[in-house]
């Protein structure tokens, strides 16, 4: 079903993003990358993707953090490939600090990331996928979009305005073909965070497996890390048909946390 559909997944060079990619480009979905990178390491990565996969890739540096930016992008991607009908809003950054302490410019730079970037997306592909009377919005969360953690003041607002998004537009395109969904992960196995736990390691002078149980899990009931294919695999069934009735859902994908 999905086979010659068009997806756009920001922040797509690594990590969650390029899982998603890689699911969809295996369905046959032609698919734009974006995000930062080495040019020569992203070349090699849209060759990859293209020679494994059923549908045509391409790739857009736009930087989502300016509306003007992420329209281009939307608009290359109708460009590339005739359609958005698939927009994955993944691009994300993080910064902690106290309330009181927290750099207003990063303040800005984290809502100007996550949340701004996706209302500029999906107010750039939805007439498109209004004129087709189909379209699969996903807005790749965070368990932060359902409850909060000290000192992420900036992420927790981000997500969980970001959940707030996804209800609106779902009920906004609720008589047509379109969906829109979030996905909420909690701590999932990147690079990023295989980084983290060899600093923690070094801070608390604890071996690996007690770092991830006693520290990066602490809050994850399962005690193990959620999987880039498990969040892949979930938004894959998300976009299909057999998802069809499913819409302004904030979905958890997080080992139990919110379950407290």
């Amino acid at each position: 079903m999905l086979k010659n559909k068009s997806a756009l997944v920001t922040g797509s060079t690594s990590g969650i993003g390029l899982g998603i990619v890689r699911a969809l480009s295996r369905a046959g979905v032609n698919v734009m990358l974006n995000g930062f990178g080495d040019a020569d390491a992203i070349g090699r990565l849209c060759r990859e993707l293209a020679d494994a996969g059923g549908g045509r890739v391409a790739y857009h540096a736009a930087d989502v953090r300016s509306a003007a930016e992420v329209a281009a992008l939307v608009a290359a991607t109708e460009q590339a490939f005739g359609a958005v009908d698939i927009l994955v809003n993944n691009a994300g950054i993080q910064f902690v600090a106290p309330t009181e302490d927290f750099p207003e410019e990063r303040w800005d730079a984290v809502l100007d990331t996550v949340l701004n970037a996706s209302f500029h997306a999906i107010k750039a592909a939805l007439p498109g996928m209004r004129r087709r009377n189909w379209g699969r919005i996903v807005n790749l969360v965070s368990v932060h979009g359902l409850i909060a953690s000290p000192f992420k003041s900036a992420y927790v607002a981000a997500k969980h305005g970001q959940i707030g998004l996804t209800k609106t537009v779902a009920l906004e395109v609720a008589e047509t073909g379109i969906t829109c969904n979030a996905v909420c992960p909690g701590y999932v196995l990147t690079p990023l965070v295989e980084g983290q736990i060899d600093r923690q390691a070094q801070v608390h002078q604890l071996p690996r497996e007690r770092v991830i149980r006693e520290v990066m899990l602490a809050a994850q009931p399962s005690k193990r890390f959620v999987e880039i294919d498990d969040v892949a695999a979930l938004i894959l069934f998300l976009c299909g048909d057999a998802a069809k009735s499913i819409t302004g859902t904030a979905i958890p994908i997080d080992g139990g946390w919110t379950a407290r």
